[in-house]
């Protein structure tokens, strides 16, 4: 019996305790956060003060008010982020940031309304302000792309994806105003590719073809303009003597 006592005691206690932590622990998520209570980590690129002028975030606030996921989206979305990962902790007191940043592979300049904006883009064809990226780290020799918009991403993204793979090597990338796709490549100059997102990958097949049996023949020193916006029926325009 006295036995049976003694383990409903420290039952007893174990089950106070744990309440009592939890408690503990829900009126640490009710005490106020400042700026101060911020941690960063994954890119020494970004201060406190960036992420908060980049957010809604208005301090103090208590810890468990904030909206994390929110808080996500809007960073990712002003700092040009790859990715962002926000927590709230109660030991040590605080919110947690981890941050990836995007790698540039490109020059980049959009228009916003009216108005000419650099920067760079990653091989997600995502436009990056070129105040979100650490320029210690930036090739010399990136392509430049101009005319950049939300909707071009995934046909440019290609682009540059297929770059890398292929023999190809590109100096310029230009959407037109009206959307007509022009590319400038080292050997074989310009290349129009023109409007139909859907033949961009027969296209870039058909430049890599081109650009091997033209090297090993050297008539890509006679181009001066390829039309494959009909890959089925390519046009290659020489220089005349």
């Amino acid at each position: 019996m006295n036995n049976d006592k003694k383990i409903n005691n420290k039952n007893l206690l174990l089950i106070a305790s744990f309440l009592l932590s939890t408690s503990l622990i829900s009126l640490k998520t009710l005490n106020f956060v400042n700026i101060k209570d911020i941690k960063i980590s994954g890119s020494k690129l970004f201060s406190k003060n960036d992420l908060v002028k980049n957010s809604s975030l208005k301090f103090p606030t208590r810890l468990i008010l904030i909206n994390t996921r929110f808080l996500e989206e809007e960073l990712k979305k002003n700092l040009s982020l790859k990715n962002v990962s926000v927590s709230r902790q109660i030991f040590p007191f605080g919110l947690r940031i981890q941050v990836q940043t995007r790698k540039p592979v490109a020059y980049g300049e959009r228009i916003l309304s009216n108005e000419k904006i650099l920067g760079y883009i990653d091989a997600d064809g995502v436009f990056i302000n070129k105040q979100n990226v650490d320029k210690k780290n930036l090739n010399k020799s990136l392509i430049r792309v101009f005319g950049w918009k939300e909707k071009y991403k995934k046909k440019l993204s290609e682009i540059l994806i297929a770059q890398d793979i292929n023999e190809f090597e590109l100096i310029k990338i230009t959407f037109s105003p009206n959307g007509f796709l022009t590319l400038e490549e080292k050997d074989l100059k310009t290349i129009l590719l023109g409007f139909n997102s859907n033949l961009i990958n027969y296209q870039l097949q058909i430049i890599n073809k081109f650009k091997i049996e033209f090297m090993k023949n050297n008539f890509s020193e006679k181009i001066d303009k390829i039309d494959l916006t009909d890959p089925y029926k390519p046009k290659i325009k020489v220089f005349k003597p």
